[in-house]
């Protein structure tokens, strides 16, 4: 099911997708069916060969077994193709082994309200999906500023717990009871 950008909401169906992905090296079709069952941690980033990207798309990769250990799925997007996602995390970014979405469409952008139209990029939005496919939160940062993936590590974390977490709950801290 798909949701329009004005509908998209945290407790609403999270938009699907199926697009051309690089994982890797190879070139696969990946879709949010895909991991139904799982958390899926969806994050776009706007270009291939920049800047403060590769800080982030690296983040994740270091982070990704704890993702992983907590039944939680990483895929990126952004509006390059799946070509250039090649050319530059082979060379770049080796140690990416989670799905890189091509959206050069950019119906997965728009879906998820993260797309700049005039630019045709995507901002940084990481969106935590849980294994019922409902959006459990979302973050947008601007096209400068990179994002804390131990804060989606922590979210997610919260999230898991079910439970009603107070300002800077860490795990292993008390959750509030009512």
């Amino acid at each position: 099911m798909s949701t329009t950008p004005t509908s998209l909401k945290v407790g609403s169906l999270a938009p699907d997708f199926k697009a051309k992905a690089y994982v890797s090296g190879q070139f696969k079709d990946v879709s949010l069916k895909d991991f139904q069952g799982k958390w899926v941690c969806l994050f776009f980033y706007p270009l291939d060969f920049t800047f403060v990207c590769p800080t982030e798309i690296r983040n994740f990769a270091t982070k990704e077994a704890e993702f992983k250990e907590m039944g939680c799925q990483v895929i990126s997007c952004s509006t390059d193709s799946e070509y250039s996602h090649k050319a530059w995390f082979e060379k770049e970014l080796p140690e990416v082994k989670y799905p890189v979405l091509a959206d050069t469409a950019h119906h997965i952008s728009k879906d998820y309200n993260v797309l700049l139209e005039d630019k045709g990029i995507a901002l940084r939005g990481t969106f935590l999906i849980d294994p019922k496919g409902v959006l459990q939160w979302m973050s947008v940062n601007a096209l400068g500023v990179g994002r804390s993936v131990d804060e989606v590590l922590r979210t997610l974390q919260a999230l898991k717990t079910g439970e009603l977490c107070p300002a800077d709950w860490k795990p292993g801290k008390p959750t509030l009871k009512v």
